[in-house]
């Protein structure tokens, strides 16, 4: 595997050692960052250092700002015209990120130096031969995207490979395997997932036989890739969940660590969050207990970048939820609580420059839905939203609307998480979707 042409000479040498004491395609933890200092070109010239993101959504959005901020060339890749990082990058493609011999042509097109898939759609069997060839680095590896695309490869390597605490799941490829699922081991209630989905879509809750056909439908309905397949999960009585943002980066040592923001608390509807705060109390216990489980899975996945690790808690007992290889949706409240957001930290995680996840205030997001279908509507009401105190907006700039699609967020601090709840629900309230 050759060394990414954004590395210096020196660089290229470590790069070469790590391949040979490994005996197969390096991680970043055989970088020696610590010797070689990373060099970061100009864009649009031969230096620049290119990164092609898969899926240039909201949080992709943010991802691309934070690494032109660090003279980054970035190419947004979507599967629809102007989706929202597609405006800010510096090229775009629309693209079926799902047509892996599509996918192979526009990298090799394009020559990015790391691909950084931000959504789960993707063609990620194409990624690891990608990888494999050489042909770029795959963000934090192509086989944490191959994972975490898919629940089922996530949830047997967290509770079957690693051991971690989980609730009782089983699979299920028809309605009457799902059925006697529930039946056989899972019991009522439970929670149906597509096995391929995002914030929440085709997630619901079963409390009775009369809810399995109705679950069995909405599942089908709102998958990435529709190949009919569910994980049922047996519910668990916990008293809040929370999203530990665990960040694989290249620390003062030279090598990857793991860094642990502070968890962050947030209240969800139908399995899609509508708002989130930082920091979530809560014991000393629980919280080692969940960097405990973050750092493993982390770890096993390997890499540098961001992990959205999804934890329910009950008392001081932590049971592994999700985890996303990327910023995460309810992570948006780092953009008014952290030193460096979570995007911030993604940028500069995966170009190998160290980072800082210190708290700076309590803060906390509430999501703005579009309330309509209809295509480039406006919204009102957005200097009433300003006019709360200590409270920000982020407009993602979609397209297309939809009565429950999340279109912008509401950010706030406050003197406490409380009080930051209670301003950015009250801007969020103030913002009015409205036909252009």
């Amino acid at each position: 595997m050759p060394a990414p042409e954004f590395l210096a000479k020196d660089e290229a040498f470590w790069f070469g050692l790590a391949r040979d004491l490994r005996g197969g395609p390096p991680v970043v933890e055989f970088f020696a960052f610590a010797e070689v200092a990373m060099r970061i070109g100009t864009p649009l010239s031969p230096t620049a250092t290119r990164v092609m993101l898969l899926g240039s959504g909201e949080l992709g959005k943010e991802v691309i700002i934070a690494l032109q901020r660090l003279g980054v060339e970035v190419i947004a890749v979507d599967r629809y015209p102007n989706a929202p990082g597609h405006q800010v990058a510096h090229r775009a493609h629309v693209v079926d990120m799902t047509d892996g011999a599509a996918l192979r042509r526009l990298i090799e097109q394009e020559r990015p130096h790391l691909v950084v898939p931000e959504i789960e759609a993707i063609a990620t069997e194409m990624l690891v031969e990608l990888e494999r060839d050489g042909v770029a680095e795959v963000i934090p590896t192509a086989r944490a995207a191959r994972l975490t695309m898919n629940r089922e490869g996530i949830r047997r390597l967290a509770a079957e490979t690693l051991g971690l605490p989980v609730s009782p799941y089983a699979f299920a490829e028809s309605l009457e395997e799902l059925q006697a699922a529930i039946d056989g081991s899972i019991g009522y209630p439970c929670v149906v997932k597509p096995v391929m989905s995002s914030s929440g879509k085709g997630q619901s809750k079963v409390d009775g036989p009369g809810d399995v056909q109705a679950s069995w439908d909405y599942a089908g309905s709102g998958g990435r890739v529709r190949r009919g397949k569910v994980i049922v999960e047996g519910f668990i009585d916990f008293d809040y969940e929370i999203t530990l943002l665990t960040v694989r980066a290249v620390g003062s040592s030279g090598q990857v660590e793991t860094y642990f923001c502070a968890p962050i608390g947030h209240l969800q509807v139908n399995g899609d969050y509508v708002e989130s705060w930082q920091p979530q109390p809560m014991s000393a216990e629980a919280l080692r207990r969940a960097r405990e489980i973050a750092g493993k899975v982390t770890e096993n996945l390997g890499g540098r970048g961001i992990f959205g690790v999804e934890l329910f808690v009950k008392g001081d007992r932590i049971w592994f939820s999700e985890v996303s290889p990327r910023p995460h949706d309810t992570g948006m409240v780092t953009m008014v609580s952290q030193a460096q957001n979570e995007f911030e930290l993604h940028a500069k995680a995966i170009l190998g420059l160290p980072v800082d996840v210190s708290l700076r205030a309590p803060g906390a997001s509430a999501v703005i839905y579009g309330g309509m279908d209809g295509e480039g509507i406006a919204f009102a009401g957005v200097d009433q939203a300003l006019r709360v105190p200590q409270s920000d907006l982020r407009l993602f700039g979609k397209p297309l609307a939809f009565p429950r699609r999340r279109m912008g967020v509401a950010l706030a601090n406050g003197t406490d998480t409380e009080q930051a709840r209670q301003r950015a629900k009250l801007a969020a309230s103030r913002v009015k979707p409205v036909r252009g």
